[in-house]
């Protein structure tokens, strides 16, 4: 059976570094009151004149290094994103043109913090269906760029950066212990749109508009529709949480990874944490968290991974995978 494996994982974070006493004399907030009751302590912001796809390409460059690649050996790119450079051409054109690939395809998938996982679903499908044989799937924000700064609610929670994954076709045997991606779930239900959404775009107001969010509803739908979804594609890949090595969740609010982790019985030193250095980076938050476990060899062959994220949709889902 055609399988896709990560043969390497590759980030970038933007130089810098914004701790949460920034938003002290702007806001009424402290650090204490950010770092209670979401875990964030820092995140990156994008320099002035740098851009999603900017952030894309240096986190693409370093996961083909990785994978000891050029961009020649790559068929495609599938990137996550919910703020691009521009309305259209989509990113990961901007980033097919910054690798000097003359071929494949390039295109962006838009499912906000879950676009990684449906990004990662996406390619999986077309490498299994024999449509490409090696794909870099990224995910890259500038949340920055759509913050109200008045709103203390939602500004202190965003950062900016970019992760990538080269996945690779390897062949297997159809099981459960075949290394690569084993299952994913993928969901959506747009009557939640209002609890997550930007007040602008091109139909409508012809502006980028500003992030809103419902934060206590969201993290109630967030917790229970993240350990279902995990549940499911665990049970679709013929496994059971005891079976899993680590949890890569997004990484939205400690207290919500937190709760999705004691729904599926995983202790805390399974999941994968940078959400206090990285704060939400939105479609990026996966990549990155893979990206840094990876580096610090955490992963070892044979490790079973789940990746799980919930946004605006509101969307959700889950990924299986044995490093």
């Amino acid at each position: 059976m055609r399988r896709s494996m990560i043969r390497a994982t590759g980030c970038y974070l933007p130089d810098q570094i914004v701790e949460n006493s920034w938003f002290e004399d702007k806001l009424d907030t402290t650090d204490e009151w950010i770092r209670s009751r979401t875990g964030i302590e820092r995140r990156h912001f994008a320099a002035e004149g740098q851009t999603t796809s900017d952030l894309a390409l240096r986190a693409a460059q370093d996961a083909l290094t990785r994978a000891g690649m050029v961009a020649a050996d790559i068929d495609g790119i599938v990137l996550a994103t919910s703020t691009p450079d521009f309305t259209f051409p989509a990113v990961a054109t901007m980033v097919q043109a910054g690798l000097g690939m003359k071929t494949g395809f390039a295109y962006d998938v838009q499912a906000v913090c879950a676009g990684f996982v449906f990004a990662l679903a996406n390619a999986d499908a077309m490498i299994r269906a024999g449509l490409a044989s090696r794909v870099l799937v990224i995910g890259a924000e500038t949340f920055s760029r759509i913050m109200d700064w008045e709103d203390r609610g939602t500004c202190v929670l965003f950062g900016d950066g970019a992760g990538a994954v080269v996945l690779e076709a390897v062949e297997g045997n159809g099981d459960s212990n075949d290394r690569g991606l084993l299952a994913s779930d993928l969901n959506s239900d747009g009557q939640y749109r209002d609890l997550l959404y930007v007040d602008g775009g091109v139909s409508t107001t012809g502006t980028a508009g500003h992030l809103r969010m419902q934060g206590n509803l969201v993290f109630r739908h967030a917790v229970e529709k993240l350990a279902k979804t995990a549940h499911t594609a665990l049970d679709k890949a013929g496994l059971t949480a005891d079976e899993v090595d680590w949890l890569v969740p997004h990484q939205a609010n400690l207290r919500i990874i937190s709760a999705t982790a004691q729904k599926m019985n995983l202790p805390m030193e399974k999941v994968v944490l940078t959400v206090a250095d990285h704060g939400n980076t939105s479609a990026a938050s996966i990549p990155l968290a893979l990206a840094v476990a990876d580096a610090e060899g955490r992963f070892k062959p044979g490790d079973v991974v789940v990746t799980e994220a919930i946004g605006g949709g509101l969307s959700w889902g889950s990924v299986v995978l044995r490093w």
